[in-house]
């Protein structure tokens, strides 16, 4: 980052993170950890037109078909009437801080259950919540301040569709509450730490309207390497607000040198996009 006076509250980046118990491979597992393997910096060499060349497992980030993120058309997609509301069944889960390095990212503690979703009678328990500026999707060629992502997995590996994520867009407005908890409940530490405990946090707080009447669909992939594809992207139409200075302050937490932690729009494919609407 250039010229950015770092707060004392947020000398490192600092990631939400834990194991779900009852999953043999969690998320955070498939997706890269070390922060030293990939940028967003295309200047690096390790940018996000290089991740595909890396590791011969990433070959998907140059190679897949069915990549996210994706420029959402409203006027092409597929109107979906009366479909039923997203709905989210989460409760309060201790969680732990980590360091990862290229974003924010909320975990499930290993001894709690954060809740989990339904999509076609199959049930998706959420791993983690992570963070990304500018956000990843774009709406009609739009890409906003911010973007949260709430990835969730299923407990039976033979799910067609393991991997569901529901993802809120932020645009510049008013400051977002649960963002100015999160910020004030991080004290001031340094970059040797890597993991501390944060308590009890209700994942319903990130936004109590994330049982959306309006949400996108589409199947598309992890956004950060490997780049597994198959993934169940459901992106709420309503968009949140979120202050400048929350996402600075977000940004100033990622030490990898690049000016965004997010990934550029990947071809559609002749992908269909749905809009599931209640309105």
């Amino acid at each position: 980052m250039k010229n950015r006076t770092i707060p004392a509250f947020i000398h490192v980046l600092l990631i939400f993170s834990a194991l779900f118990h009852s999953h043999s491979t969690s998320v955070s597992a498939q997706e890269v950890e070390d922060e030293k393997e990939i940028s967003y910096s295309e200047e690096s060499g390790k940018g996000p037109s290089q991740w595909g060349n890396i590791k011969k497992e990433w070959s998907d980030c140059k190679t897949g078909k069915i990549q996210s993120p994706i420029d959402i058309l409203s006027r092409k997609a597929k109107v979906i009437k009366n479909p039923g509301r997203l709905e989210m069944l989460y409760k309060p889960t201790e969680l732990i801080v980590k360091n990862r390095g290229h974003d924010i990212s909320l975990q499930i503690h290993w001894l709690k259950s954060a809740g989990s979703i339904k999509i076609n009678g199959t049930e998706y328990f959420l791993q983690q919540a992570h963070w990304h500026s500018p956000s990843e999707h774009a709406i009609d060629g739009r890409r906003y301040a911010l973007e949260v992502h709430l990835v969730h997995q299923a407990k039976d590996p033979k799910v067609k569709h393991n991997l569901a994520v529901v993802g809120l867009l932020y645009k510049y407005g008013k400051p977002d509450a649960f963002l100015s908890k999160l910020l004030g409940n991080i004290s001031a530490t340094n970059g040797q730490i890597h993991e501390k405990p944060l308590g009890f946090v209700d994942p319903t707080h990130i936004d109590i309207r994330m049982g959306g009447k309006a949400y996108y669909r589409y199947i598309g992939s992890l956004t950060v390497p490997p780049c597994t594809e198959g993934v169940i992207w459901s992106v709420q139409k309503q968009v949140k607000q979120v202050s400048k200075e929350q996402v600075h302050a977000i940004r100033v937490l990622v030490h990898d040198k690049a000016e965004e932690n997010a990934r550029p729009v990947q071809p559609l494919n002749q992908r269909e996009v749905e809009l599931y609407s209640l309105i």
